[in-house]
């Protein structure tokens, strides 16, 4: 996946930071390198002079002959004895792969291959670094030109909220929706409008220290949920939703995020995981990944 042009997100985003000019985002951890042990070679000995042969009783030749066969067959079956138990003891190893034996690698740092579907009973986990942004089955609808996003609405977890546009501040961060209106939206300005081609990135409060917020129910959503942005223009893109994770802060997937996209894609991030009281901020985030698999005109009133 390549990064998006130098300049589209800044640097040091609260929901992760976009690839900047040099198209790096977090540092990726290092491997150490394997520690190779010292050798130890037994000390040489001083090689005694040679000996003259000992002078031995001549032997019956076939006796010597019949003894040296004897004791090859009873070594053979030996080994042969004790490769079968190494092999019955260790079926995985030895045995011929099939369905059963046949296991995929469990996940590094628990970290999930890719980003699951979502839904209400199932786990949200992060994906590896490398794993592609999520997308539906259905086929990708052709984007559409720029138009400021209006309204976003998600009818299966009562989301009908208004869009505003936010931009960077002070620090270089994204701004976030004032806390005081709960049911805002806010779409990075900075980045493509939903329906347009590449990641739209839009943010919600998950709560207020009242009550819940816009986002409060994003973590219910799962693969093939429709969402729909209003537009000025006075379209509607409908995006289906690929897959749902829930990221660390400290390792926000910045790639599969803001990463370049030939589609129409959505992005909505709020706050998720455990609360941290020390900082007043929610450790993870949780993204909802989808694609623009339609579009309509917004029914105008007569």
């Amino acid at each position: 996946m390549t990064t998006p042009p130098p300049g589209q997100y800044p640097p040091g985003q609260p929901y992760g930071v976009p690839p900047g000019p040099g198209g790096q985002g977090y540092p990726q951890p290092v491997y150490g390198q394997p520690v190779f042990q010292p050798v130890m070679l037994p000390q040489m000995q001083p090689v005694p002079p040679p000996q003259p042969p000992e002078e031995k009783p001549p032997r019956d030749s076939a006796a010597a002959v019949r003894r040296l066969l004897i004791t090859a067959a009873i070594v053979g079956l030996v080994v042969v004895i004790v490769g079968v138990v190494i092999m019955v003891n260790n079926p995985d190893e030895y045995g011929t792969p099939s369905r059963s034996t046949v296991r995929l690698a469990a996940p590094q740092n628990g970290l999930a291959p890719s980003v699951g579907p979502g839904g209400v009973g199932q786990p949200l986990t992060q994906a590896v670094a490398t794993a592609p942004p999520p997308v539906p089955k259905i086929p990708a609808a052709p984007a559409m030109q720029p138009s400021t996003p209006k309204r976003l609405v998600i009818p299966k977890i009562g989301i009908n909220a208004p869009i505003k546009s936010v931009g960077l501040d002070r620090s270089g961060a994204i701004q976030t929706p004032p806390i005081s209106n709960s049911n805002l939206v806010g779409w990075y300005r900075g980045g493509p409008t939903a329906g347009e081609a590449g990641p739209a990135v839009m943010l919600g409060h998950k709560d207020t220290t009242s009550r819940g917020a816009v986002f409060s129910r994003l973590h219910e959503l799962a693969y093939g949920d429709k969402i729909e942005v209003y537009r000025l223009d006075g379209t509607v893109a409908i995006f289906t939703v690929g897959g749902i994770e829930q990221a660390d802060k400290q390792t926000f997937p910045t790639n599969r995020v803001y990463g370049h996209a030939d589609n129409a894609e959505l992005r909505l991030i709020t706050c998720g995981g455990k609360y941290n009281y020390s900082t007043g901020h929610y450790f993870d985030n949780v993204i909802v990944y989808a694609t623009m698999t339609g579009t309509r005109l917004a029914k105008t009133k007569s």
